[in-house]
């Protein structure tokens, strides 16, 4: 899977071991910044730029870190086409992929430790879409999108 990734400065040495954990899993990582040492960096550009490229296809999906992942849910929530779930669980997780085909995972790099960070990432990714009453509601999202 073609996977986007940015972090802001928090979320920085986290976005590092997701993006070491993808490779060896076999998933083409795109990291789209900031970098270490780039003193504090704003998430909307970083989640815009992530968004874009699940959007135009560049991408199959895109993460998102920050401290706590609020402003950067809300951020790529704006785009047209994303739905970005914040996860800090597995049951969130599941839902958020199973139940609101979230297609930006948006994790709070100042609570998870990097062990919990790989377990939602590998749910997220292995986690399908159930489809019916869920597609339905997500058509009605699409509607307000519009």
């Amino acid at each position: 899977m073609r996977i986007a990734i940015a972090a802001d400065h928090n979320g920085v040495a986290l976005k590092a071991a997701l993006a070491a954990w993808l490779s060896e899993h076999g998933h083409t990582v795109d990291d789209r910044g900031a970098l270490k040492g780039a003193g504090t960096v704003d998430y909307p550009p970083l989640c815009e730029d992530v968004c874009a490229r699940v959007v135009d296809g560049t991408a199959d999906r895109g993460i998102v870190l920050g401290g706590s992942g609020m402003g950067e849910t809300i951020a790529c929530n704006k785009i047209r086409g994303i739905r970005a779930g914040l996860c800090h669980d597995l049951w969130s997780t599941r839902i958020s992929r199973g139940n609101n085909d979230s297609n930006v995972l948006v994790l709070a790099a100042k609570i998870l430790e990097p062990e919990t960070a790989e377990l939602i990432l590998a749910v997220w990714l292995e986690t399908p879409f159930n489809g019916g009453v869920h597609q339905r509601r997500l058509d009605q999202i699409a509607t307000l999108e519009r």
